[in-house]
């Protein structure tokens, strides 16, 4: 399949490593209108463990209400049992959620907040404080039973009701989260407004007040096409984790205008030509996005899985 592609010409002063953060089974999942059945979902996961992803999202103890395409969050988590090497961080979104996740065995989460009060209000029913004082607790949970967590921040470069974001608002978000312990914290351009210059500012920005490249993580859609380029917009400033999600699927279900995410193949492709290593064979996670795609009833948004997908060998996976 192309194996001798892209070439190789790395660019002087990026990272010669990233952690690619797989989301395609929580985030990608989420926004779907017809049930994915648990079966698929645990086969999707195993799959993705079969590619060389070491972090996979794996589910979010969400209320069924909001979110029931992960009603059975728990199922899927006892499905895909545990794995040597490999992190299954599960999204939750308060104290119910919490205990939930750890009633199930959960050994890592993330949590979320939103850089703008109308996206906390749409996301949450709740303010920007309200929802870091929901989380705060979480956070304090998971420091004592040892458990690793990520931080997720929405709307950091343009929301669909208040528009523009001032960097000093991300910035305070941000600050607020660090200080209550989050291991990573990932910033979301959930509606794909962002470009490279805006995500430089953002991170020299946040660099300035003592965080860590390292604490960060981008996690980009491509709405507007700007994703890739944001992604070397954020090695150049040594940004080292990326979410990203097979196939390209997902979107947020509580954000007008917020379509796929950055696919995981794409990602590679171009990670590949920079010679920039993640550990991923690119050649079976295409096919298993295939596949996936083709239990969704759609093709696939990834250019690269467009390009490289063959049916037949998806056929194998399984």
């Amino acid at each position: 399949m192309m194996a001798e592609l892209p070439d190789e010409f790395p660019l002087p002063g990026l990272p010669e490593q990233v952690q690619i953060y797989e989301v395609g089974p929580r985030d990608g999942l989420q926004a779907e209108k017809e049930i994915v059945d648990t079966r698929t979902k645990i086969e999707f996961i195993r799959g993705l463990r079969q590619t060389g992803l070491t972090a996979i999202e794996a589910t979010s103890f969400v209320s069924p209400r909001w979110v029931p395409q992960l009603a059975d969050a728990a199922e899927v988590l006892a499905g895909i049992g545990s794995a040597d090497g490999i992190r299954h961080p599960v999204l939750v979104p308060n104290q119910i959620g919490m205990d939930r996740a750890l009633a199930a065995g959960a050994t890592e989460i993330a949590i979320f907040v939103s850089a703008t009060e109308r996206f906390a209000h749409e996301n949450l029913d709740t303010t920007v404080d309200g929802a870091i004082e929901l989380a705060a607790p979480v956070v304090r949970q998971a420091a004592e039973a040892g458990i690793g967590v990520r931080g997720y921040v929405s709307m950091c470069f343009g929301d669909p009701w208040e528009g523009r974001v001032p960097i000093g608002q991300v910035l305070d978000v941000v600050r607020r989260l660090a200080d209550l312990g989050c291991r990573t914290i990932s910033l979301g351009d959930t509606i794909g407004v962002a470009t490279p210059g805006h995500v430089q500012a953002l991170l020299e920005a946040i660099g300035g007040t003592g965080i860590g490249m390292d604490r960060l993580a981008l996690h980009f859609h491509d709405t507007y096409g700007q994703a890739l380029a944001n992604v070397l917009s954020g090695l150049r400033c040594g940004v080292t984790e990326y979410d990203a999600s097979a196939g390209g699927i997902g979107g947020c279900p509580f954000a007008r205008s917020a379509t796929g995410n950055l696919a995981t193949e794409d990602l590679v492709w171009m990670l590949n030509g920079l010679g920039i290593e993640h550990g991923i064979d690119l050649d079976r996670l295409v096919q298993l996005s295939g596949w996936m795609a083709g239990k969704l009833g759609r093709p696939s948004p990834s250019r690269v899985v467009t390009a490289l997908y063959q049916e037949a060998a998806a056929d194998q996976l399984f």
